[in-house]
């Protein structure tokens, strides 16, 4: 039972202490009165983060699987994937870029057995 107890509160503190720093490091920005001046060269970088962040999320699940390169092209996430490029390029529309790319990955899994 002593065993169980040290857990509880091992894991009551590790929650706590894991929610303060939570608060303290998402609430950090909202403490100051005005906005903090940021280096230009910092601003324009700020500009890619979401889209590297969104790459690197992205882009293993489309060329990887099971941790191993795609081995064959009968691969629907790659036309998928292209194809939602594609149409990005030609429209700039997210929503458009989803539609198509779920259209062709949904095609091409029913369709060819993919």
């Amino acid at each position: 039972m002593t065993a169980t107890l040290e857990w509880s509160w091992s894991l009551l503190l590790a929650l706590v202490g894991l929610g303060l720093i939570t608060l303290l490091t998402r609430g950090f920005f909202l403490l100051p009165d005005r906005e903090w001046p940021l280096p230009a060269w910092l601003r324009q970088g700020l500009r890619y983060a979401p889209l590297a962040a969104l790459t690197a999320v992205v882009a293993p699940e489309v060329v990887l699987t099971q941790g191993q390169w795609v081995a064959t092209l009968q691969d629907a996430r790659l036309y998928a994937a292209a194809a939602a490029a594609l149409f990005y390029a030609w429209q700039r529309s997210i929503l458009g870029t989803i539609v198509v790319g779920m259209a062709v990955m949904l095609a091409l899994r029913l369709g060819l057995g993919w």
